[in-house]
């Protein structure tokens, strides 16, 4: 077994349990990508057992603390076996969730979701993608499922050396000739799937799901939608919404930043009359339009702008238009803190101009899902931003990620999502 030792004093993260150890902090020794290394403090007593990353800053992430643990199959099953027991704890009212967390599931790197009868996993660092041919078979085996996709194609791959990689690991639809075209076509579409991405010829994919969240449904693909297919980590965030817009009566809301409509969709679920949705994405607006039709909406209830999101804050600004409902959840704009004073400028410019579109009494849904930003910071940007707007506001809520994404104790790193539900005050 190859070994790392550490320098002096850079032991205190592994004796906190924090499973992150950076290349400055070794002193000498390494491995092959992925291999399982025995890190050591400086004086030679054992930390942890890690996967080893020749490429990354962070240089090798902790599989487990205990001397006495090997790292083989067995203990992939169960740690795989623990995830989902662990899920048993949260109340999940959907058929799409997260099954493994990372890091806060003891398995660096490796994060999947379950959308009805399909996984699809995310193998981001070199020490799953070693075991990918050990943890896949045993995610299917635990789950009772036969399709697994695989969507490694974040761009932490590249900090890991390691190439992007999609397409079905196991249960990839079978496809047949259409006799009235030609086009080879998934079973579903022969048996009378009605996904609404497109034509049979768009779905020949057979990465078309249809989820169910609380009382709606979604569309999703997961070879082209966002991270996995979906941002799951919002689902209890849009049924949040449904809930204030049925008890506040929404009747003028903007979603921005809408992607594929689940805030649009909760949001009619919830009873408002009239939803404005901005992307700058047409594709995603194409399937926030199909997801209002799939369940049931009237298209009428509905404005959707292809547009930029603070272009278009401005101009309402200048039309002297107003909303009683707004979210803002925009796409993560520090990845890391070293990009967080540009970052913050843009958080605060959009929260500026939403506050004061705002109707006294309205509602703000406003997120940041930048690692880089800490729920302290995001709290005084949007401070910040509301003063400049010359609006006060109550904090009703702070919001997270659905629970299904935990975050640990020994893992901070884990709350990347962060969230306030802003009601504007009266005017003094």
């Amino acid at each position: 077994m190859k070994s790392i030792r550490l320098k002096e004093g850079k032991e205190r993260s592994l004796l906190r349990r924090h499973p992150w150890i950076f290349d400055g902090a070794i002193a000498k020794g390494g491995g092959d990508a992925g291999e399982t290394v025995r890190v050591e403090s400086h004086d030679g007593q054992f930390l942890a057992w890690a996967a080893f990353s020749p490429s990354s800053k962070i240089r090798a992430r902790a599989w487990s603390f205990k001397e006495s643990e090997r790292i083989d199959a067995t203990f992939f099953e169960a740690r795989i076996a623990r995830a989902i027991r662990d899920r048993d704890l949260f109340d999940i009212q959907s058929d799409g969730w997260r099954l493994i967390h990372g890091e806060s599931d003891g398995l660096p790197g490796l994060v999947v979701d379950r959308y009805a009868d399909t996984l699809v996993a995310q193998f981001s660092s070199c020490g799953v993608e070693r075991w990918k041919s050990v943890i896949a078979p045993a995610l299917l085996a635990q789950t009772g499922l036969k399709k697994l996709y695989e969507r490694s194609d974040a761009s932490v791959r590249s900090l890991e050396g390691l190439p992007e990689a999609t397409g079905w690991l196991s249960g990839a639809p079978t496809l047949v000739a259409s006799r009235a075209s030609g086009v080879a076509l998934p079973l579903s579409a022969q048996t009378g799937a009605n996904f609404p991405g497109g034509g049979p010829a768009e779905n020949c994919k057979g990465t078309e799901i249809i989820i169910t969240e609380h009382d709606w449904k979604l569309s999703l693909d997961i070879a082209e939608g966002h991270k996995t297919g979906f941002y799951l980590d919002q689902r209890d965030s849009r049924r949040k919404f449904a809930e204030y817009a049925r008890r506040l009566n929404f009747q003028r809301v903007l979603n921005c930043y809408c992607y594929t409509g689940g805030f649009t969709v909760a949001a009619l679920a919830g009873g408002a009359a009239h939803v404005t949705s901005i992307d700058s994405s047409g594709p995603a607006l194409e399937r926030a339009k199909a997801n209002v039709a799939l369940n049931g909406f009237d298209a009428g209830r509905t404005t959707m702008l292809d547009a930029d999101v603070n272009a278009s804050l401005r101009q309402f600004q200048k039309e002297g238009r107003s909303f009683d409902a707004i979210v803002l959840d925009p796409p993560k704009f520090a990845p890391t803190a070293a990009h967080a004073e540009r970052a913050a400028r843009a958080y605060k410019d959009i929260n500026r101009l939403a506050l004061s579109l705002l109707e006294p009494g309205g509602v703000l849904f406003t997120y940041s899902c930048s690692g880089g930003i800490s729920a302290d910071l995001f709290h005084k940007i949007v401070a910040s931003a509301g003063t400049d707007a010359g609006v006060d506001a109550f904090i009703s809520e702070r919001m997270g990620g659905a629970p299904d994404h935990p975050m640990t104790i020994t893992f901070p790193e884990g709350e990347y999502l962060k969230g306030l539900v802003l009601i504007r005050k009266e005017d003094a």
